[in-house]
């Protein structure tokens, strides 16, 4: 089954990272679905039904973005607000994320050791997205190690960029069985 990959850039056009790791993702066209939010909802009127439907239809999903100010983009947020619903992802009748795993790819502008305890953010990144981890905790899927790649912003060379591409693809496939 393919990987349904929730990309949430809100301008993937002037990213380098989301967007090499758009163009990589492309040639693998049998292994993944790729989601443009941004795309999709340029209103930001999510099609709950729809948006449940296309992960109904997969177990393997794999949310894309860059992570800014400690978080998600906007956009995936309201995401998570209305797809995640009562009585479908959660409550006693809300059971349709049980046992799908889900994962986070995220473009990280700063450097890795600034996201250690003796840092200049002094938490680390599992620490950041423990709400994600806790969300998925409580729908019942299974929450899968995050993938990143850090100094997005201003240090990644084209290779690294281009290595992460391919390390990218990597993790995908380790989850995807």
């Amino acid at each position: 089954m393919k990987t349904l990959i929730i990309l949430a850039h809100p301008n993937l056009a002037t990213s380098k990272v989301n967007k090499r790791w758009h163009q990589e993702l492309l040639q693998h066209p049998d292994q993944v679905t790729i989601h443009h939010l941004y795309q999709a909802y340029p209103d930001w009127n999510i099609n709950v039904a729809q948006e449940q439907q296309l992960l109904e239809a997969h177990d393997h999903i794999i949310l894309q973005f860059p992570f800014y100010w400690y978080s998600y983009p906007p956009l995936l947020k309201k995401w998570f607000d209305d797809v995640f619903s009562y009585g479908w992802a959660y409550g006693s009748a809300g059971d349709k994320l049980k046992g799908k795993k889900i994962g986070l790819a995220m473009s990280i502008g700063d450097k890795q050791e600034n996201y250690d305890p003796e840092g200049s953010v002094t938490l680390t990144v599992e620490q950041l997205i423990s709400p994600f981890q806790a969300s998925m905790q409580h729908v019942g899927a299974i929450a899968l190690p995050h993938f990143a790649m850090f100094g997005a912003s201003f240090q990644a060379t084209d290779q690294q960029i281009d290595q992460s591409a391919k390390e990218y693809i990597d993790y995908i496939v380790e989850y995807q069985s």
